[in-house]
């Protein structure tokens, strides 16, 4: 049995259930030995809820040992999962359930705040609403004015909406050990220096002439981060950490770090140029 699965009775589920509750869900599953479907579904939960590092738990009740909770909660039938969080029952599942539905049920109920609304907004960033992303975040802002999650996001949304000087206020604002503050910070900074290099096709033609030009390339790559072509400024400045890395003081694998702050964390681009940076150096 997983760590994170308790069996409850009568006598442990105010302990176990009801008052741990209140600092993270406890996902109720009603089952028995005899019913296949159950037991299926007890293996599927424990796999899912481990995967989360203890930002939920698995209680489990075996009806065929004590049915008064099953009673008490009106389960009709095998498996049943009632949630509860916050002393309360807040989904409850009845019969079998997909991983899919389990696991944006765990996703809902264990994001922070910060994760929550960054989901809403790479929906609404993705469709070029800046106006509607700043709108958002400066609400929350205003709601939860110690969150610095937030206050990073808006940031980053400043910045991409072009409102430079609002995010450099901003930013001097956030402490600098805030966590992810490098995205916008970084963004930022490859926005102010792209404005003193030439236009990309410029530059593209001046490597066309002159392919082993390592500041060209640097220029180029910092003008593609810009303009959103994260893979082929990987390539560039990946290029530079190859040839010298002596160049501007190891500058290729410094961009490469600061392009993967920009992506943030989980983006598949950063774990496979990471990857490849690490291999060349190792």
């Amino acid at each position: 049995m997983d760590a994170a699965a308790i069996t409850i009775t009568p006598e442990n589920f105010q302990t176990e259930v009801i008052e741990r509750s209140n600092s993270l869900p406890i996902f109720v599953l009603f089952w028995a030995d005899q019913v296949p479907p159950s037991v299926q579904a007890k293996n599927q939960l424990e796999a899912l809820i481990s995967q989360y590092a203890g930002k939920a738990a698995l209680a489990l009740s075996d009806v065929a040992q004590d049915q008064t909770l099953a009673q008490h909660l009106r389960v009709q039938g095998l498996p049943s999962i009632r949630v509860v969080h916050q002393g309360k029952i807040v989904e409850q599942v009845d019969g079998p359930a997909d991983e899919a539905q389990l696991r944006n049920l765990l996703d809902v109920l264990t994001q922070s705040p910060t994760d929550m609304l960054k989901n809403q907004l790479d929906q609404i960033i993705a469709s070029g609403d800046f106006e509607t992303a700043v709108n958002l975040l400066q609400q929350a802002v205003q709601e939860e004015p110690s969150n610095q999650g937030f206050r990073v996001e808006l940031a980053d949304v400043l910045v991409q909406k072009g409102d430079l000087e609002d995010a450099r206020t901003l930013l001097a604002s956030i402490p600098e050990d805030t966590p992810e503050r490098e995205r916008p910070q970084h963004r930022l900074e490859f926005i102010e220096e792209a404005a003193a290099f030439d236009t990309i096709d410029n530059l593209q033609a001046q490597m066309q002439a002159s392919a082993e030009d390592l500041e060209v390339k640097y220029q180029l790559a910092v003008q593609l981060v810009v303009a959103g072509h994260y893979e082929q400024s990987l390539e560039l400045a990946m290029d530079i950490l190859r040839s010298d890395r002596e160049f501007r003081d190891d500058i290729g694998r410094l961009t490469m770090i600061r392009i993967f702050d920009v992506l943030g964390k989980g983006n598949p681009l950063v774990g496979q140029y990471r990857r490849k940076m690490f291999n060349f150096m190792h």
